[in-house]
């Protein structure tokens, strides 16, 4: 296994508060010194990356991979390699695949396909009721001992809340986190962009804010009762965030992310009726937006996502509300992390932190850092490599992004997973 010497770099690593120009050392897939070779080190490769970011490899806690069952979208192939491109060395892979990820079969299945692959570890998140239907709980305890990262029901239906209040025991029970997508669904309905002037002047169904707020207040309320760690999933409005804040001064066992899309479109992107703004949930106010970016500053956020579905074009061509949500976001999640920094909301080891150690956190999960003895898993990346969204160059198979088109001026340059080279911008380095 290569012996690298990583130098002169800027690494960070926010899990440790290092900040420095230093030297990065890597033997059998782990990370074994910074600053100074250890006795008898000899590298077999030196990567010279003077002015470039070295940081953990990324972890991103939402990425749809399509496979099993939808590889006429993506598969885990082409979405592994899009992760590796952008510095994503950890992935969680929702449920929602077909067969569900509900038994410890599946589980394997898609583990197997991705170590086969090789370029990024996924961690699927099991399906918190069998099918997802929202009826009968699936066995937690068997999908946790197969590798599951978590469980869900993402933004399924379960009415019965006596269900749900025995499946957030039944995950405590186990120490499991149980990941929450806030969603009333017979609010949300057939909305497909947010309620307010601009649904009304386009004269299109809204999702309101309450969607969002009333799921959110009922789930902390079980929460509070069954003390199972729970992780808000793509919080989309500020009071939906006041709500979690409160709760977590008030000491209860949450966290939550938002996606990095939300952090910069609103509802005013989707005016023009365009396709690929139509997300769930949906692009909010400005007011809202920047209420997430607050959050993500002061750490009620400690996490932005990627919520990365991609779509083959068809998905994207009807009229907005019969067009399938969601966009392919792998390739721009630290792009667009990163713009927080050139706007002044987070400086870049906060921003990084949101990618590695805070998500990290939520898996309980020793990734996230560069300490001695941890893999060495590692994003490369230059502040100064300035690059145009163009979707014909995406390495995701969807190329349904509302992003094509922006610039941005940073770029992963390498990507390292346990100590082995799977992505290098320019070739082999």
């Amino acid at each position: 296994m290569t012996r690298w010497q990583i130098s002169g770099g800027r690494v960070i690593d926010p899990a440790q508060g290092i900040d420095s120009v230093t030297d990065l050392f890597v033997a059998e897939g782990r990370i074994i010194a910074l600053g100074t070779a250890p006795d008898g080190f000899a590298p077999d490769r030196v990567l010279d990356v003077p002015g470039q970011v070295v940081c953990p490899g990324l972890i991103d806690l939402s990425a749809s991979l399509r496979e099993p069952g939808q590889e006429h979208k993506a598969s885990i192939a082409s979405e592994a390699a899009a992760a590796a491109a952008s510095g994503i060395t950890t992935l969680c892979c929702p449920p929602d695949t077909d067969p569900v990820i509900d038994t410890p079969a599946v589980v394997d299945l898609v583990s197997h396909r991705a170590s086969a692959v090789g370029l990024t570890r996924v961690h699927p998140l099991g399906a918190l009721t069998q099918g997802l239907g929202g009826e009968r709980l699936t066995e937690m305890a068997a999908l946790k001992a197969a590798g599951c990262a978590g469980v869900t029901n993402l933004l399924h239906p379960i009415r019965d809340t006596q269900l749900l209040r025995h499946a957030m025991a039944y995950a405590a029970t186990f120490d499991l986190t149980v990941f929450l997508h806030p969603d009333e669904p017979w609010l949300r309905a057939t909305g497909c962009i947010h309620e307010g002037e601009v649904s009304a002047r386009l004269g299109l169904t809204g999702i309101p804010e309450v969607a969002e707020t009333i799921a959110v207040a009922r789930d902390l309320a079980l929460i509070e009762h069954t003390r199972v760690r729970a992780h808000f999933c793509r919080l989309s409005t500020a009071a939906a965030v006041r709500l979690v804040a409160a709760a977590q001064a008030a000491g209860l066992p949450v966290t939550a992310d938002t996606c990095a899309h939300q952090l910069h479109l609103t509802e005013l992107d989707a005016s023009d009726f365009d396709s690929l703004c139509h997300v769930l949930p949906p692009l909010r106010t400005q007011r809202d937006r920047d209420a997430l970016r607050s959050a993500v500053a002061d750490g009620v956020l400690g996490v932005i996502c990627s919520d990365h579905q991609p779509h083959e074009a068809e998905a994207k061509l009807a009229p907005l509300p019969e067009t399938e949500p969601g966009i392919s976001a792998l390739e721009t999640l630290l792009p667009l992390t990163l713009r927080l920094v050139d706007d002044g909301v987070l400086d870049l080891p906060s921003a990084l932190a949101r990618l590695t150690a805070g998500p990290a956190a939520v898996l309980g999960s020793a990734a996230g850092t560069l300490a001695p003895g941890q893999l060495a898993d590692i994003c490369i990346f230059d502040p100064d490599r300035p690059w145009q969204v163009d979707t014909a160059t995406l390495r995701s198979r969807g190329r349904n992004t509302p992003f094509a088109g922006w610039e941005f001026a940073q770029r992963v340059t390498h990507t390292l997973l346990g100590g082995q080279l799977v992505f290098a911008l320019d070739g082999p380095g």
